[in-house]
């Protein structure tokens, strides 16, 4: 149960609590100051580094507390992208995120006065020996969607893909100065080119520019971990979009699997929870000696547990394309990818991630 990413894992952004979201409103109307909005984050993250100890979780996350977005907040920290309101928001299955989004405005680079590394150190402090802090990001890959390239700013996107490989690099190298071990790279642009039905439109591809965004994909992550320590375990989160509990994607791994397990990476996070992830024909692609799939075949979008009985029977199956000792099991998202959170209790929440530890220690 020590290697990462563990056998029993979680992606790692979990439901805000009550207090925490009217003080973000609180300091949106400035009736409250930046210092106490922190002061209150600090007790509550430090609270739920506790309830992930009780659970038996050893990889702790702050929950991504101070985020608003599981994404942008890190991205328009970055030298060179902005953050923006676009005429809507992104659209889901059935509802529709806040109108947000980012675009670049010059040429990226890292920012090493970025706040997550004081939000990764204050985690590392937090959590001490109890257990391992985990940092998730937005993969490198988030910021070639659609739309967020200037091309005045980058006519050749192969030197906008070495820029942005280059500011992840300098970035995980600086969470690692601080002393984080384990980071995870969250990933919907993968699940977007292997995608068969994609509810925001503005997103899609032709298949040419797919094959063609696939090799760069696996490119643009190989190089932003490149001549990093081989202590620094870095592992992706392959997502396809979780907002209130809702989605934005269907289709399988097939399209991407050949070329998602040439990233060198300690382990892929893949969701597994319906029908929309497809089945497990895709792992035969995974071949790593060194690596792990944790299987995301736990739902973080309701309470319900899954079926104890299925899941062992899942578990096996997939274990006929990878080893058993080369697999791990965790939720298929976060339950609050962005604050608003998915449609549960925090006690559902909990309950779910025992029950996950719980049947990792039994099966794995």
């Amino acid at each position: 149960m020590t290697t990462i990413p563990f056998k029993a894992d979680h992606v790692g952004s979990l439901l805000r609590p009550k207090e925490l979201l009217q003080a973000r409103e609180d300091f949106k109307k400035q009736l409250i100051s930046q210092k106490e909005l922190t002061q209150l984050e600090n007790l509550l993250i430090k609270d739920v580094i506790n309830k992930q100890l009780d659970v038996g979780l050893q990889s702790i996350t702050d929950g991504e507390f101070r985020r608003a977005w599981w994404h942008f907040d890190f991205l328009e920290g970055l030298h060179g992208v902005t953050g923006y309101i676009p005429d809507e928001g992104l659209q889901f299955s059935g509802v529709q995120t806040k109108a947000y989004d980012v675009k670049v405005t010059e040429h990226v680079s890292a920012n090493l006065n970025h706040p997550h590394f004081e939000h990764a150190d204050f985690l590392l402090q937090a959590v001490g020996n109890q257990g391992t802090a985990k940092v998730s990001i937005p993969s490198p890959n988030q910021l070639f969607h659609p739309n967020i390239l200037n091309h005045d700013i980058y006519p050749d996107i192969n030197l906008y893909q070495r820029d942005v490989s280059q500011a992840y690099n300098d970035s995980l190298k600086a969470l690692y100065d601080i002393g984080i071990r384990y980071v995870q790279l969250d990933d919907v642009y993968w699940a977007g080119l292997a995608a068969t039905e994609h509810r925001i439109k503005r997103r899609l591809r032709s298949e040419e520019e797919k094959q063609t965004a696939i090799k760069l994909a696996t490119k643009t992550v190989n190089d932003a971990i490149a001549g990093l320590p081989d202590d620094l375990h870095i592992t992706t989160h392959i997502c396809r979009g979780n907002f209130r509990s809702s989605w934005a994607m269907k289709g399988g791994y097939g399209p991407i699997a050949e070329d998602l397990f040439k990233e060198n990476l300690d382990g892929f996070f893949l969701e597994y929870d319906d029908e929309r992830s497809g089945d497990f024909l895709p792992l035969k692609h995974f071949n790593r000696k060194d690596s792990k799939v944790v299987l995301g075949l736990f739902t973080s979008k309701h309470g319900k547990l899954e079926n104890k009985d299925t899941i062992i029977e899942r578990v096996e199956e997939a274990s006929q394309y990878v080893p058993k000792e080369q697999l791990s099991i965790s939720p298929q998202c976060g339950f609050s990818s962005t604050e608003e959170g998915n449609i549960l209790t925090e006690d559902d929440q909990w309950r779910k991630l025992k029950y996950i530890v719980d049947i990792a220690e039994e099966i794995l």
